[in-house]
């Protein structure tokens, strides 16, 4: 297991690096903490869970080719108990594996080779989206649709009262279909600011979402396409 040995202030946000070549993580980590990041290391998805049972991470950034178990595979186990931000990197020209990745519940990706301060930007992004702060609850607070409500400030989705574990991707979602209400979005609107996820990546987390929602995400009856302009939100009258 490697630690940085950087490691600036303890309130800095705290990023979990996993790539089984050694000298790419040695460079990614003592980037991050030139940069004002406190970065751990991991070899293999095994040493991150070990990791990520005894330390308190912001991020993860995940390389998606490792032996063994992949970062898809262990990306899709991580999210069955926590939703934690995870960019994931992959071959620029290995586009499949970034939809798996989208599939199995990362946030962003980021194609190597890539530039150094286009991965502070991702970073500095995502971290953006998972401190929004939260403000006092009260009691105006949700949309609904079908057995489904929606609290935007919180990013809370339940059936009944069952929280549903989102993604800071999916919640960002959320937050501008129930915005529209019922009105379509566009995919380059849901994109985000900057375009932060590619519009065609919008259909894989659309899909991932109506997994959620939907008995049968083939035929959705709240999360529905719409024609040649996106998506929208059939909300209760």
């Amino acid at each position: 297991m490697t630690l940085s040995a950087q490691a600036p202030s303890d309130d800095a946000p705290h990023i979990l690096v996993v790539d089984d070549d050694r000298r790419l993580r040695a460079l990614l980590t003592s980037f991050l903490s030139k940069n004002g990041y406190r970065a751990t290391a991991a070899a293999s998805a095994a040493e991150a869970r070990s990791f990520l049972e005894s330390l308190e991470f912001e991020l993860i950034v995940l390389d998606v080719m490792m032996p063994g178990e992949t970062g898809i595979n262990f990306a899709e186990k991580l999210r069955e108990r926590s939703d934690i931000p995870i960019l994931m990197l992959t071959a620029r020209s290995e586009a499949g594996d970034r939809v798996l990745g989208l599939e199995a519940g990362v946030d962003d990706y980021l194609g190597k080779p890539y530039e150094p301060k286009e991965l502070l930007l991702r970073i500095g992004s995502i971290l953006r989206r998972a401190r929004m702060p939260v403000p006092p609850r009260k009691r105006e607070a949700s949309v609904r649709f079908g057995p489904y409500s929606f609290q935007a400030e919180r990013g809370e989705l339940r059936q009944g009262d069952e929280p549903i574990r989102l993604t800071e991707r999916e919640r960002e979602i959320m937050r501008l279909l129930t915005a529209a209400a019922g009105e379509s979005v566009s995919r380059e609107s849901l994109a985000g600011p900057g375009g932060s996820a590619h519009e065609r990546t919008i259909d894989v987390q659309i899909n991932r979402l109506r997994r959620k929602l939907e008995r049968d995400p083939a035929n959705p009856i709240y999360l529905q396409t719409a024609r040649g302009s996106g998506y929208k939100l059939v909300l209760d009258p």
